[in-house]
């Protein structure tokens, strides 16, 4: 399994990147300012910016061509809205134009004059509020009486039944008899009277809050405008201060605040990007600063970051052009591709700093090139690849995401092997000639004795390993092969690993149960936002009723004849057997005109006799016509209702969805359930789907990658169970870290495919490519090659975006939860579960060589110094004063550098993971 040929596609890439450094390294301001040339021009993108965003939450937020949305279609055509005269708000195919408010009693009791009479001046306020607006025939006065859906005798759509009922004496209020859920046998208060408590005889007794509703006519694209001019006003004059109410507390929402609410998120977390590119700036200074004034890559770092923010004003820009939508999901995106940069430069850097200092910087450069440039190819293949394979998914917003983060990935990937590659040459240059990173002033060598401590440490500099010809390691790569390899390999310290491992999997697992689906409306929402407070009230004190749900005919079928009734009858029936349908609460058209045919005596057993009669029906119960799609003398299509009851949480959306969907399928004839709520319940039937989908996809791509690039079968294998690891335990920890599976969520999950690559594809081959004798002993320097890169790549993809963990934008805070899973449980595989379960069952096809593949000591340096402490490719010059005898063990581990054609230490890749 391990005598698998390793280079076959990493040897030419080698190649081209080690000459395209050279190349970079001749030509340093070409490859330095085309790019910049070329940011500057596709930022230009950015102007249509404001034209490119696609905010709809309808359209980005729930999945494309889901079938509430073909439903929808079907009864917006048979049954279109009557707003002038005949309004009637359970026949809407949409949620409507609409005001609403709900009071909440500050006593037990809500229905006392007092509130009551606050309840009347509120609704007073509300009707009265007018904006005036300039129209071409002249200045109009808006208000609500102008405005509003009219029900017979061009009446307005009363707000609430029993306050239409008090209007008249208030003191009625408390001496009504009110019978609950159907009041006075024609008014349904399920949806207006809440937190109720009633009597023994069904009339209720006590009640905690009361919801108003003002529904506005939209016939016409005059009439939208004007009811959205009015809309707007009453958002900006409505609060709790300005109502000076004491005896009650006013929320509301309108048809157009979830949307405008959403729209405002975006404009949360702009000052957070200010502050998180700060923070990278910093983290990369830092983690590159040195002491030594010469080799101190402080620009380096900051360009870095730099070289990140071209790739997302060029990936942005292009898209913008290219007239990508730009969803607010997107905005995450920056924060990401400022993390994934960043390791790319630090890969870039290592690899320069285990380069020879003595060799001329064309041939640093194209070395860091052949050891570094070919890794970040990896990551990034496997990073583009799982976003692009997100594209697959049926919501626009992740779709949008997928496209403009994987594309920017892409560009970082350019520009750090082009931008950032020249400015490290020019930086090679400065090192070169041995000058002062800060005033470029060339400075000693050497420490001086006869000046001070300070003045040596900050005009001294340029030193490098006399033995190796390199710069001198970081100190905490010597700690994982020191001291954290040794500690992980120790006996016990495995038992507790694989203690912690059981503990993890099984809270992971556990979690898994918990998953909760679905995107909660309130969370598109800031966290300040008003609508909240309004979502808060109506989840606790309207309850009890759910969607009142349409079930329509959607064929001519024979009404007249009994057989076909008796199936309707039969389906509407299966309907109240459910567990989620009142069985009370359901309203037939053709169930009152039988009775009304009964009454009136008339013949209904033919179908020009009960065609013909339904004329006379609709006189007496207009709402009724809006119920039967009649066409040249036959009915086409007609619908029903039934009232849902205790949907109280998104799994009782999902089951209730599903049962009526299931029973209309059952039905003897042919209908179709519809609700305007159920566009956004859709997701439920696609979200886990699509989710299984992606993750299934992705992971076969990147076990085919693996097997190209690092063709090892047990590697390949290893990151496969890597990448499920991950993959499970982020699912879990998210549903125990309340965060849903959603549109949002399900982003994370395809970034979790490739972040679990990139934690475990390259010490999962450094290992099964190392031919030390012991298991142990590979795992060893696996970390001492991989430990501190890991670090560093975690942390910078972390500190990236913390800053959105402060957002009053769910969006935002669920994408730095699960990018903190992932990277957390990333590196904690990594550094501690792989590297004990590589000890113990990875010697599996590995035949042990000794140590035949490494440099074989006799005399002062053993084995274990070499990983500990040289850590470096030694030849027989650096000992030529020692009683030193070196010698290379010729086998495939040895393949030739591709370059030179002389013998390397280590396979190219695993040289390239060490540097990283």
């Amino acid at each position: 399994m391990t005598g698998c040929r390793t280079d076959c596609i990493q040897r030419p890439l080698s190649l081209i990147f080690y000459k395209l450094g050279k190349a970079v390294s001749r030509y340093p301001w070409w490859f330095l300012f085309i790019p910049m040339v070329i940011s500057a021009g596709l930022g230009a993108g950015f102007y249509f910016l404001p034209q490119r965003q696609a905010n709809d939450i309808e359209k980005e937020f729930t999945p494309t061509g889901g079938p509430a949305k073909s439903e929808r279609e079907f009864v917006r055509t048979r049954f279109p809205t009557n707003d002038s005269g005949h309004f009637s708000a359970q026949r809407l195919c949409t949620e409507g134009s609409f005001v609403s408010l709900i009071a909440v009693g500050m006593s037990d009791n809500i229905i006392n004059v007092d509130s009551f009479r606050e309840l009347m001046n509120l609704d007073e306020m509300v009707q009265n509020m007018s904006i005036t607006v300039t129209q071409p025939d002249g200045d109009v006065i808006l208000n609500f009486q102008r405005l509003c859906a009219e029900v017979q005798e061009r009446k307005c759509m009363p707000v609430n039944p029993l306050l239409s009922s008090v209007q008249s004496n208030l003191s009625l209020i408390e001496t009504l008899s009110i019978s609950y859920p159907m009041f006075q046998g024609k008014a349904f208060l399920g949806t207006s009277l809440g937190g109720v408590t009633l009597s023994p005889n069904n009339t209720v007794e006590k009640a905690k809050a009361v919801r108003l509703v003002y529904y506005l006519r939209e016939e016409n694209e005059h009439d939208r405008k004007n009811s959205l001019l009015w809309i707007e006003h009453f958002i900006k004059s409505v609060n709790n201060d300005s109502l000076q109410l004491k005896n009650v507390q006013v929320s509301y929402f309108t048809s157009v605040s979830r949307q405008q609410e959403f729209e405002g998120t975006s404009k949360s977390v702009i000052p957070l990007f200010s502050i998180t590119y700060f923070v990278t700036i910093f983290f990369s200074i830092i983690t590159c600063v040195r002491l030594d004034c010469v080799r101190n890559k402080f620009w380096v770092a900051a360009f870095g970051v730099i070289t990140s923010g071209l790739a997302i004003l060029s990936s942005f820009g292009l898209l913008l052009l290219c007239g990508v939508p730009f969803v607010i999901t997107v905005a995450n995106a920056p924060f990401l591709i400022l993390g994934v940069g960043v390791d790319d430069m630090f890969i870039m850097v290592s690899s320069w700093q285990q380069t020879k200092v003595t060799s001329r910087v064309e041939e640093r450069v194209g070395k860091t090139y052949e050891e570094a440039a070919v890794s970040i190819t990896i990551t990034t293949l496997t990073d583009v690849l799982a976003f692009y394979i997100g594209i697959m998914t049926s919501f626009g917003s992740v779709q949008s995401f997928c496209i403009y983060t994987g594309t920017a990935i892409l560009f970082c990937f350019l520009y750090n092997i082009t931008c950032f590659g020249a400015f490290l040459a020019l930086n090679g240059r400065r090192e070169e000639s041995n000058r002062h990173w800060l005033v470029c002033k060339k400075v000693p060598e050497q420490d001086d004795d006869h000046r001070s401590h300070p003045y040596n440490l900050c005009c001294v500099g340029g030193k490098y390993s006399e033995i190796t010809d390199k710069e001198f390691d970081h100190p905490i790569t010597d700690f994982f092969s020191g001291q954290y390899g040794p500690f992980l390999t120790n006996i016990w310290t495995k038992i507790i690993v694989l203690g912690l491992y059981g503990g993890y999997l099984a809270g992971s697992i556990y979690g898994c149960f918990q998953v909760q689906e679905g995107i909660d409306l309130r969370n598109l929402a800031t966290d300040r936002s008003y609508v909240r407070s309004f979502y808060d009230n109506e989840d606790l004190y309207f309850n009890q009723y759910g969607p009142r749900v349409m079930v329509v005919v959607t064929q001519e079928v024979s009404y007249w004849d009994i057989n076909v009734r008796n199936k309707i009858g039969r389906c509407m029936e299966s309907f109240k057997q459910t567990s989620f349908v009142s069985e009370d609460l359901s309203e037939s058209w053709l169930t009152a005109y039988l009775g009304f045919a009964e009454l009136f005596k008339l013949n209904v057993t033919d179908e020009n006799n009960f065609v013909g009669n339904l004329s006379r029906f609709f006189t007496l119960f207009s709402d009724f016509k809006q119920d039967v799609d009649i066409q040249a003398g036959a009915i086409k299509a007609s619908r029903f209702f039934i009232q849902t009851m205790n949907v109280t949480s998104a799994i009782d959306e999902k089951n209730m969805l599903n049962q009526v969907r299931n029973t209309a399928k059952s039905c003897e004839v042919p209908v179709l359930v519809y609700h305007p709520a159920f566009i956004y319940f859709d997701q439920y039937a696609v979200i886990i789907k699509n989710t299984i989908q992606n993750i299934a996809v992705a992971a076969i791509v990147m076990f085919v990658i693996s097997l190209m690039l690092i063709p090892n079968p047990l590697c390949s294998l290893w990151v496969t169970f890597t990448i499920a690891s991950i993959i499970v335990g982020v699912t879990g920890f998210m549903a125990l870290w309340d965060v849903n599976l959603d549109s949002i969520s399900m982003i994370n999950l395809v970034i979790c495919i490739g972040f679990s690559v990139d934690f475990s594809a390259h010490i999962s081959y450094a290992f099964v490519s190392n031919k030390k004798s012991t298991a142990n002993k590979r795992v060893i320097e696996a970390l001492h090659s991989l430990g501190y890169p890991i670090i560093q790549g975690g942390l910078s993809t972390i500190l990236g975006v913390i800053v959105l963990s402060t957002s009053e934008s769910y969006i935002f805070r669920t994408f730095f939860k699960i990018i903190f899973l992932v990277i957390t449980f990333g590196m904690l595989h990594g550094l501690v579960f792989l590297p004990v379960f590589l000890t113990l069952f990875g010697n599996c096809g590995h035949k042990p060589h000794g140590d035949d593949n490494t440099t074989k000591v006799k005399g002062t340096i053993d084995d274990n110094d070499l990983v500990g402490n040289t850590k470096d490719k030694i030849s027989e010059k650096h000992f030529s004063n020692h009683n030193v005898n070196i010698s290379y063990c010729s086998n495939e581990a040895f393949s030739p550098d591709p370059v030179n054609d002389k013998q390397m230490m280590t396979p190219p890749l695993i040289k390239r993971i060490y540097l990283e």
